[in-house]
């Protein structure tokens, strides 16, 4: 786990002016930050423990640089902070929460724009912050890092408006009418991304040799039961 998922960024509270409810564990995203903005530390802390996973492997795969990941993470919840007794609830939090990500990764691309080219992807260890399946035999977690990594190199080559429809909808969970929203395209137009998108890393997985060899026949004899877990 990096330190940008383990370290909460530095806040401060607005002063309370009445005294709060206790915090009902089933309390929805936007009632949590409503509570934030009224002063209440714990709700904050709620939030950024739902939502620092998938808010950081959402920049880490948008900008493919781990050290840019977690100062544009920091820059996130920043503006989260800043804008706490501004914030209305008028979507969900998590659109909310990644329209910012998407504004903050804009910004970022404007000023890598002039160097990005000559930069190689440094992101080989972003399936640490994945569960590693330890318990398997050697050969199935080689098998597993193939994989990951296969599926990293098709992301790699998606064109980036396509690649963040892919990541918005299935990393955070997002509609599409959300994810329309979010990258200002029409809901045509994101669902077009995002079929482009999954066919294009099916096509890429199913071509990669490392793969591929998954399909071969002999693992299923290995196993014994013809079956292999995804």
């Amino acid at each position: 786990m990096t330190d940008a998922l383990q370290a909460k960024p530095r806040f401060t509270a607005s002063p309370v002016g009445r005294t709060l409810p206790s915090m009902d564990a089933g309390d929805d995203d936007g009632a949590l930050m409503l509570r934030y903005g009224d002063g209440d530390l714990r709700a904050f802390e709620e939030l950024y423990k739902r939502h620092r996973g998938s808010l950081y492997r959402y920049l880490l795969r948008q900008c493919r640089d781990n050290e840019a990941a977690a100062d544009l993470f920091q820059d996130v919840w920043g503006r989260v902070i800043a804008n706490r007794e501004r914030y209305e609830v008028r979507a969900r939090f998590t659109t909310y929460l990644f329209h910012i990500a998407h504004n903050c990764c804009i910004d970022y691309f404007r000023r890598q724009s002039a160097r990005r080219s000559a930069q190689t992807d440094p992101v080989d260890d972003w399936h640490d912050e994945l569960t590693s399946p330890r318990h398997e035999r050697p050969d199935a977690e080689l098998a597993h890092l193939q994989l990951k990594s296969a599926f990293r190199k098709a992301m790699a080559a998606l064109p980036p408006e396509q690649r963040e429809v892919f990541l918005l909808y299935e990393e955070a969970g997002l509609s599409l009418d959300e994810v329309a929203d979010i990258t200002g395209v029409g809901m045509e137009t994101a669902k077009s991304r995002l079929r482009y998108a999954l066919n294009k890393l099916r096509a890429a997985l199913r071509d990669d040799p490392a793969v591929s060899a998954e399909a071969n026949p002999r693992r299923s004899e290995r196993d014994g039961r013809g079956s292999a877990s995804e």
